[in-house]
């Protein structure tokens, strides 16, 4: 009995898996920063939200016409995307052929950020810092 439980429970929980990561979408085009983030690709202009950290990095100047891709799934108003939060790390600038993670790096302190700001140590601005891959994902494939 406890076993036709299990089975049924971990069915559901596959099935939901599979919804979530089909329901998830790419969006790409030139990002325009700032309190109303828009991403302009081939299908037009779109506003971006997403939680407190995403909504800082689409703020960022400094990424202003950037060939930028989002992850996410659309918000069900028309025009706005809702891009994957932070820790699921949605956010990626193209340059040279490459699909680059959007981090930020203090140098005097030698500290990754997702987000740019103040350095949480030495208090100076982090620099825009984009990574093919992170230092930690070489960790978990070994």
């Amino acid at each position: 009995m406890l076993r036709r439980h299990f089975s049924t429970l971990l069915a559901m929980s596959v099935a939901t898996v599979a919804r979530t990561a089909e329901a998830l979408q790419s969006f790409r085009g030139k990002l325009s920063p700032g309190a109303k983030p828009s991403l302009t690709g081939s299908q037009g202009s779109t506003l971006l939200t997403g939680d407190a950290g995403t909504m800082l990095v689409l703020g960022d100047q400094r990424l202003s016409g950037t060939d930028f891709e989002v992850v996410g799934e659309p918000s069900g108003e028309p025009g706005l995307f809702r891009v994957g939060p932070l820790h699921k790390r949605a956010m990626f600038v193209h340059q040279a052929g490459k699909r680059l993670m959007v981090t930020y790096w203090c140098a005097v302190c030698s500290i990754r950020t997702f987000t740019p700001g103040v350095c949480m140590c030495c208090q100076d601005e982090t620099a825009l810092d984009f990574k093919e891959k992170l230092e930690s994902d070489d960790l978990k494939s070994k």
